[in-house]
């Protein structure tokens, strides 16, 4: 099947020479075509340009049944990449929510017994196909509003048969869904009710029975520890990604979400794809991360919906650096995968102009993901992940109208999308 989306009022993020990612600067640089085509072969960016340029010889060699759309008034964007969720877990914890109402902290709540503490104890009563049938929801849901791109995470097992078991339901998820989905091993993501005050022996659980087990079949693409006030050390940190280095697993860190944690260092030390919440980064975190290959990720939701400061993007961006936004779907500190609510508070609350924060949910989170060879912008031979608007007036009303989905179409992998998995 081929698809020609023809008169698109703009074609935006479009790159001639695909870059890995955007820094500093260079993320207020948006390049667009107005007046513009797309052409899909398969599940491949076959090619684009202006109206002016096209020619139904471009066609002639096309074999394929060739779907055309008349996308006049609308734009088409590269689909959201979503580099950090935790979108595989059982039932809500809207219980919680009243909880931080009233005006307990997520430590408090952690400490209770709460929190992720809570999820594990549902996850290990649910059954894998309950657990792959309501994920499979949430990434229907995902996709409507224009994420085509997904990293999923383990850490409500906080055992190894449980996080083995979310790591088979991703797993499964990879095979039958359209979306591009990475898996990444997050047993440190909490210590267990029955290892306190034995939290040294849950890391040794880690290192000599989960990560081998989780390496020898092939479970999981990355491998993440949630390094904070209350959670990991950077001592325990280390042991757990040295363990992950030797499997092959490279590093994906949650850090500085609670304090300064040491996290966004240590995940640094260990060349880490990304480091993720940053609510707390001064000087020497943004030191660590000019002479590092390691993406700063902010989850905006999660600071929103926990009442948080918000971590300081403009000051990282002027110093030169990257910045990737995510969503943190979760049941617990960000219960949403809407990319496009994410693009706005981007705006909004970390003061991103439109084109940074466009650069944030694309070509920077697919770098968080490790997938910007192939997705997060449109480039000829990139997967045909990407969604045509209704009619908007600029691009800067994609993050300016926040509270309605702009998305008209989501086509993945070359195909529109209708994902029952």
């Amino acid at each position: 099947m081929a698809v020609l989306v023809k008169n698109i009022r703009q074609l935006v993020q479009v790159e001639t020479m695909p870059a890995l990612l955007k820094s500093g600067k260079e993320m207020q640089k948006l390049n667009t075509i107005e007046d513009a085509y797309l052409l899909v072969v398969g599940d491949k960016i076959e090619d684009f340009g202006q109206m002016s340029e096209f020619s139904s010889q471009k066609l002639e060699k096309i074999k394929e049944k060739i779907e055309e759309i008349d996308a006049t008034g609308k734009m088409v964007f590269p689909s959201f990449c979503d580099s950090h969720s935790h979108i595989v877990y059982a039932g809500s914890r809207e219980i919680e929510y009243i909880d931080k109402i009233k005006g307990l902290s997520y430590e408090e709540i952690a400490k209770r017994g709460g929190g992720i503490l809570n999820s594990a104890k549902l996850l290990a009563q649910t059954s894998e196909e309950e657990l792959y049938n309501a994920a499979s929801e949430r990434l229907q849901e995902m996709a409507n509003y224009g994420t085509g791109a997904v990293e999923i995470k383990s850490g409500y097992g906080l055992s190894t048969e449980n996080e083995i078991k979310m790591l088979r339901v991703i797993r499964e998820l990879k095979k039958n869904s359209p979306l591009i989905i990475k898996s990444t091993f997050l047993g440190a993501h909490a210590v267990p009710e029955e290892y306190k005050g034995k939290q040294t022996e849950y890391v040794d659980l880690i290192i000599n029975e989960m990560i081998p087990q989780i390496a020898s079949d092939d479970l999981a693409d990355y491998i993440d520890v949630f390094c904070d006030k209350g959670f990991f050390t950077t001592e325990e940190t280390d042991r757990i990604l040295m363990q992950g280095m030797k499997y092959g697993l490279r590093a994906k860190i949650h850090a500085n979400e609670l304090d300064y944690s040491g996290g966004v260092q240590v995940g640094v030390k260990y060349n880490a794809l990304s480091v993720d919440h940053l609510e707390y980064v001064g000087d020497e975190e943004i030191a660590a991360l000019l002479n590092s290959e390691t993406m700063p990720t902010y989850l905006p939701g999660a600071a929103f919906f926990l009442g948080m400061i918000y971590g300081p993007v403009r000051k990282i961006i002027d110093a030169g650096l990257p910045v990737a936004l995510a969503s943190d779907f979760n049941p617990g500190s960000s219960p949403s995968g809407n990319m496009q609510l994410i693009l706005s508070m981007g705006c909004i609350k970390y003061k991103m102009l439109p084109e940074e924060a466009i650069n944030a949910v694309t070509i920077n989170s697919a770098y968080a993901m490790g997938i910007s060879d192939i997705a997060g912008s449109i480039a000829k031979g990139k997967i045909a992940n990407f969604f045509i608007t209704k009619p908007i007036p600029t691009i800067a009303y994609m993050p300016y109208s926040f509270g309605s989905n702009k998305v008209e179409q989501t086509f993945l992998r070359g195909k529109r999308s209708n994902i029952h998995l």
